[in-house]
């Protein structure tokens, strides 16, 4: 179990806004030595360029994290500058929605390739070494709500996030069974103000004539709306996130309230019938197509 932060080596991606940016400052104030990763250079900059007048130890590496020689090439930089990582971040992430037949393959890969198969190169990348190292250490990987639901609209956002929820089920399950002292938490938090809504302006330029639809217009519009109005702050997570972490604990649900439309989702499959409304509990929240 990791209790003590101070000194320890920790790996943000998406380092540049949001949560992995909130988890980069509470790194620096409890003393770790820190490796910042983003796709976005001015973001990540800025983030390194702010918590080194701060006073914190770090290196910056701009990386795409769905490339797996990118994050190689990060694992190299990281054990170069401090050794071994005691605290892994696999944070970034991005969105997308709308009808789910009418998600392009463009849209697929973009979003399949940050959110899962960016947590499946970290984990790769920086495991190993990490339980070889043969201390606590910790792996957060970044899911959301959308991992323990199935809302529409959502449908590309939704299965990446469910493929991170069980990928780090497994790798609890895994770790447990070599007896590492490696732990590992997955977060999944609901609509908390980080930018996310955004994410298209890191998207790869779409062909020439290839625009959203309507569904895909309201779905960014419902999201941009919901997470801008998010009362819970990107700091307040990542301090959660820290004590989770040396707490052990596994799962980490920021909105406790959605745990109703879990349970009623897990009610579904265990009685067999058909999905209820994932909005059930919250219906103002539900998103109409005119």
């Amino acid at each position: 179990m990791l209790t003590d932060f101070d000194n320890k080596v920790a790996v943000i991606t998406g380092a540049g806004s949001g949560f992995g940016r909130a988890f980069a400052q509470l790194g620096q104030r409890l003393g770790m030595r820190m490796v910042l990763a983003d796709i976005q250079q001015d973001a990540l900059d800025a983030t390194a360029a702010e918590l080194r007048e701060a006073g914190a130890t770090l290196i910056a590496e701009r990386i795409d994290v769905s490339i797996g020689g990118d994050v190689d090439s990060l694992a190299r930089r990281a054990r170069s500058a401090f050794g071994e990582v005691d605290l892994l971040f696999n944070n970034a992430g991005v969105g997308s929605g709308g009808l789910i037949w009418e998600n392009t393959e463009r849209d697929w890969q973009w979003v399949l390739g940050v959110n899962v198969w960016g947590v499946i190169h970290g984990i790769r990348a920086f495991v190993p070494s990490m339980i070889a190292k043969g201390t606590a250490g910790h792996v957060v990987n970044t899911a959301s709500v959308a991992g323990l639901l199935s809302a529409p609209l959502m449908g590309v956002y939704n299965v990446s996030k469910h493929a991170v929820v069980t990928l780090t089920e497994t790798l609890y399950h895994d770790l447990k069974l070599v007896r590492s002292q490696i732990g590992c938490s997955v977060l999944c938090p609901a609509y908390v103000p980080t930018g996310i809504h955004q994410s298209d302006r890191n998207r790869p330029a779409e062909p020439d004539g290839e625009t959203p639809t309507a569904s895909q217009l309201t779905a960014r519009e419902t999201v941009s709306k919901a997470v801008t109005s998010g009362r819970l702050t990107a700091q307040q997570v990542a301090q959660m996130t820290f004590d989770a972490i040396r707490g052990d604990t596994f799962y980490i649900v920021t909105h406790p309230k959605i745990l109703r439309s879990v349970s009623l989702r897990h009610q579904d499959i265990t009685d067999l019938r058909n999905p209820s409304d994932p909005y059930t509990y919250k219906p103002e929240a539900a998103r109409k197509l005119d």
